[in-house]
């Protein structure tokens, strides 16, 4: 994703070392880090900053009114209270949400496991955009005969206990972008090998990790999106009159080795409509 808002900015002229100065730092997932590392950045009064899933942009976007920001990643920047809705802010404020038609995610997991009924999800509550995807989930999945069965991961160490929770409570477990999930897929994976739960996931990295599929978005596609919105910025739009963006071009990823680790058969059709199969 990193790598992408860089290749959108060059894109646009803006190359570093030439005419840019980048600098990068990760939460790791930590709300109380993002806020340090937003006040550190405000200080240093960049020309704009470029705040990478819900809790950084949240973050960035409480701690300055004044420095232009541009969120990325965001499932529901709504409901995130960093914008009050995707037309033009007028404020100091946008980017580019990541969020997925949910109904398309429940037939990935039909076509992964077709016997599912008990779809586990394993998720932080205190992440808005989780908690959005959890609420929608309930409503969606009892109109497909599925029901849903939450373990919660308030802190990144919590994701492989939260998994282990769910073993002989869940026929598969889907995960969205949540960001302590994420920052420890690897822990999930354990368990769904070893309990032989499969793992489907919304964003196609995960299936480079070990998740069996994933019907998502490409990142890198939509840092480039993100670097150029944050170029035009550079150029001298304001902000407040870009409309926030979405992404529609999803791709299916499959990795037919994570599905035999974790007992499903997939069919040569499914896997043969894989934009890319993880090997």
């Amino acid at each position: 994703m990193r790598d992408g808002v860089k290749e959108g900015l060059a894109k646009e002229g803006f190359e570093e070392g030439k005419n840019l100065k980048w600098k990068y730092q990760s939460a790791q997932g930590n709300t109380g880090t993002a806020a340090q590392i937003a006040r550190q950045f405000i200080g240093e009064r960049p020309d704009a900053i470029v705040a990478i899933a819900t809790p950084s942009a949240q973050a960035v976007v409480a701690a300055t009114k004044t420095i232009p920001v541009v969120y990325s990643a965001v499932t529901d920047p709504v409901a995130a209270q960093l914008v009050k809705s995707m037309d033009a802010s007028g404020a100091n404020v946008t980017g580019v949400s990541d969020v997925l038609v949910l109904e398309k995610q429940i037939e990935l997991i039909k076509l992964v496991l077709p016997e599912a009924k008990r779809v586990g999800i394993v998720y932080n509550p205190g992440e808005a955009n989780s908690s959005v995807v959890v609420k929608r989930l309930k409503e969606l999945l009892p109109k497909s005969g599925m029901t849903l069965v939450e373990a919660s991961a308030p802190r990144s160490v919590d994701v492989g206990s939260a998994a282990r929770s769910l073993a002989g409570k869940v026929d598969v477990i889907y995960t969205n972008t949540d960001n302590n999930v994420v920052s420890a897929y690897e822990a999930l994976v354990k368990v769904g090998n070893e309990s032989k739960i499969p793992l489907v996931a919304s964003d196609t990295d995960s299936v480079k990790r070990g998740a069996i599929a994933a019907l998502g978005i490409n990142y890198k596609n939509l840092g480039i999106q993100t670097g150029t919105i944050v170029a035009r910025i550079l150029k001298g739009e304001k902000p407040g009159s870009i409309a926030s963006e979405t992404s529609n071009t999803l791709e299916l990823f499959v990795n037919p080795g994570a599905a035999q680790k974790q007992g499903v058969t997939l069919s040569e059709d499914f896997v043969k409509s894989a934009k890319v199969i993880v090997k």
